[in-house]
């Protein structure tokens, strides 16, 4: 009986060094866990905020590029407004000073579109992402962008 104790107790030595490596590997798992949420978080909501502002910037210059001399001169007309390509630009442009985009977002890029035809602006904005917490193998600098659009028309 002796040496099945024995056996028992050098089996056990052995294992213990398992063990820890286990513990170590769980945490490890753990860590990057935790990294992929908070960095995934950073994403979402930034992502979100350049929503807003896309939206906001297409709102404010179809308003604006859509409320010139002519709806004065010439009053309201039947079916869309007319709309002013650079003015409507302009609006964008002017609303992004305004609310602070480029200093929110450092590195912003902004594409207008605008088309006359369909009385339609369109914007789309985008940012670099600083990650919270860097994982392994992740881009050194991914970029979140996000769109918005607004059409001029009148209700009757």
């Amino acid at each position: 009986m002796r040496r099945r104790r024995r056996g028992h107790h050098s089996r056990g030595r052995d294992e213990r060094g398992q063990v820890t490596v286990l513990i170590i590997g769980f945490a490890f798992v753990l860590a990057l866990g935790v990294a992929v949420v908070v960095d995934a978080s950073a994403a979402y909501l930034q992502r979100s905020g350049l929503s807003t502002l896309a939206d906001g910037a297409a709102l404010y210059g179809a308003d604006a590029g859509a409320t010139g001399a002519s709806t004065y001169t010439e009053g309201v007309p039947e079916g869309q407004l007319a709309l002013d390509a650079d003015v409507a630009r302009a609006g964008v442009a002017d609303y992004l000073r305004s609310v602070g985009a480029y200093e929110e977002y450092p590195g912003l890029r902004v594409l207008i579109q605008v088309d006359p035809a369909r009385s339609a602006v369109e914007v789309r904005v985008s940012a670099p992402l600083d990650l919270p917490l860097g994982l392994p193998g992740a881009p050194e600098s991914p970029t979140v962008s996000a769109e918005g659009s607004a059409v001029s028309d009148v209700e009757r």
